[in-house]
């Protein structure tokens, strides 16, 4: 097992920075509950991200209701399962979606992703190894609750964003997620994005609430990244399968995602939690299988 964890390091460490090589920022999305708007977010949050000027990459690490390709309206030829068989490489497993965003399409191959052989493993860490560098951000847009796959989606990327709503339902999931983490005894980065707010009042009480336990009880702050309104030009674009920041871009919600964005690239809402040890694909790789090895 020793020498099975020796190879990986080595392969992630050999792969290094090379000179130029811009750096990769992994970054998990979740929520506590269902129904938060956590997929839509990611989606709109990568556009907006790459309408500043950013390369991003989304996978939809959603096992059970994987939708990044429907919000989309488009039909995915490939996913993680087609790598994982060694039917396809990593770029060939990239699909292209609105505006040029590129995607890898989710389903039972994330599953498998925790039971990978030796063999497998190391072809799935030198095909991911080849993102390190080539994306400005990966975003890993996993199921909701904490399921193990999504632990270890959390533990392993360099920084986690919980997407809740004002409801009390969602508060209380996105607290008890953050909460089952830390006893854990896991190390993560978490910001706070308040989806469906009536206003921006609203969302900081929600976002005070969930800040403040977690400071009584977890001795640990929770930055809020930000709050994205209640839209009513939202779920009319999810219901023609086009973004909403596409759809309307001058909207409330779209406006919100943009500042979002901003804040997120120049550093708002940084978390007060120890930097990983190793950034990019190559740490979120020795993270990822840590526990397993």
């Amino acid at each position: 097992m020793n020498d099975q964890a020796q190879t990986l390091r080595n392969m992630v460490l050999v792969q290094g920075e090379a000179a130029g090589q811009r750096p990769t920022r992994i970054v998990t999305v979740t929520s506590g509950k269902g129904g938060v708007g956590k997929s839509n977010f990611s989606l709109n949050f990568a556009l907006a991200l790459q309408q500043m000027g950013q390369r991003v990459l989304v996978f939809d690490a959603d096992i059970g209701m994987a939708n990044i390709d429907v919000l989309m309206g488009r039909n995915s030829s490939y996913s993680l399962y087609h790598l994982l068989k060694r039917e396809k490489t990593i770029w060939e497993i990239v699909q292209e979606g609105p505006q040029g965003l590129e995607y890898i399409a989710g389903g039972s191959g994330f599953r498998d992703l925790l039971d990978l052989d030796q063999e497998q493993l190391d072809y799935f860490s030198e095909q991911i190894g080849k993102l390190h560098g080539h994306y400005d951000v990966i975003l890993f847009d996993t199921g909701a609750g904490l399921s193990k796959e999504t632990v270890r989606f959390i533990t392993a990327a360099q920084e986690t964003i919980v997407v809740t709503t004002p409801e009390p339902t969602s508060i209380t999931d996105a607290y008890a997620l953050i909460k089952m983490v830390h006893a854990m005894g896991e190390q993560a980065a978490f910001k706070l994005v308040v989806n469906r707010a009536v206003d921006r009042k609203e969302g900081k009480h929600t976002a005070d609430k969930i800040g403040l336990v977690a400071r009584q009880f977890l001795q640990t702050d929770i930055p809020m990244l930000g709050i994205v309104p209640d839209d009513s030009l939202v779920p009319k674009a999810v219901k023609k399968q086009v973004p909403f920041t596409i759809a309307a871009p001058d909207g409330s919600a779209s406006r919100a995602i943009a500042q979002i964005a901003r804040d997120f690239i120049h550093g708002a809402g940084a978390s007060v939690a120890e930097p990983v040890e190793m950034g990019g694909v190559k740490g979120f790789l020795l993270r990822m299988f840590s526990r397993k090895i």
